[in-house]
């Protein structure tokens, strides 16, 4: 069973980056089903439960901005002599990064402006209670859960457009209808390969991640072929992605 919320967010800036761009940063047109997903989370999340996205409403103009950043060109490794690991176990190590002896400049062609509708809804994963037997409200619990800290403002940390310097702002919606297509955005509009989300599986195959719960996960990119249609994206179930 699922229960489905409905969240309108806007910022300033945003930037979903695609990822076949290795250099210059260059957004996607449109919030992706992950970034969709990860601001859901950044308000209110539980191991025992899993955002999915439904639909994605796009209630502004896409407006693209060209900026220039100052970023690092390494990062603190995680195995190693040197990395994270290691100094965990020996319980020393400098694991700091000279700013200055490692900045440079990168180009980024990111969004502004930006206005969303996010539609989605709560898998349970695990509903069982403490003596074992199932819970068959433990969806609603979370989805009311979640509108009680959006209405108070409340979030883990501070949900972001796509990049933490881009922060967003949010606020519930009772109703789809009250979201309106912008003029610009009429009619059908492809929006190319889109990342839909990460797929974790438990394999020994693939990129090993560690996951919250101590299974060793491989993870994978998802794609899916994005069309707009009247200012609205429609996301599939994973069974309608390709890796």
């Amino acid at each position: 069973m699922s229960y489905g919320i409905m969240l309108e967010v806007w910022g300033e800036y945003a930037s979903f980056n695609r990822p076949e761009m290795k250099v210059e940063r260059v957004s996607y047109e449109v919030m992706t089903p992950s970034a969709a997903r990860g601001f859901l989370e950044a308000i209110y999340w539980k191991p025992q439960m899993r955002w999915v996205i439904d639909r994605i409403h796009v209630l502004a103009p896409i407006k693209f901005s060209h900026v220039r950043r100052n970023e690092i060109d390494s990062r603190i490794p995680v195995g190693g002599p040197s990395g994270v690991r290691s100094a965990m176990k020996s319980e020393k190590g400098d694991l700091g990064i000279t700013v200055s002896n490692h900045r440079q400049q990168r180009a980024a062609m990111i969004l502004s402006d930006v206005r969303y509708g996010i539609v989605a809804h709560v898998e349970v994963l695990d509903a069982q209670e403490k003596d074992g037997t199932l819970n068959p409200h433990a969806g609603s619990k979370h989805v009311e859960a979640f509108r009680r800290r959006v209405r108070k403002g409340q979030y883990f940390h501070h949900p972001y457009l796509g990049c933490r310097e881009f922060p967003g702002s949010f606020q519930h919606v009772d109703s789809e209808g009250d979201w309106g297509c912008p003029k610009e955005l009429e009619g059908q509009r492809s929006l190319g390969f889109m990342l839909w989300d990460m797929e974790f599986v438990e394999d020994e195959k693939g990129a090993i991640v560690e996951s919250n719960r101590g299974r060793r996960l491989s993870a994978t990119a998802r794609f899916f072929d994005a069309m707009m249609t009247n200012g609205v994206l429609e996301v599939p179930p994973l069974s309608e992605t390709r890796a």
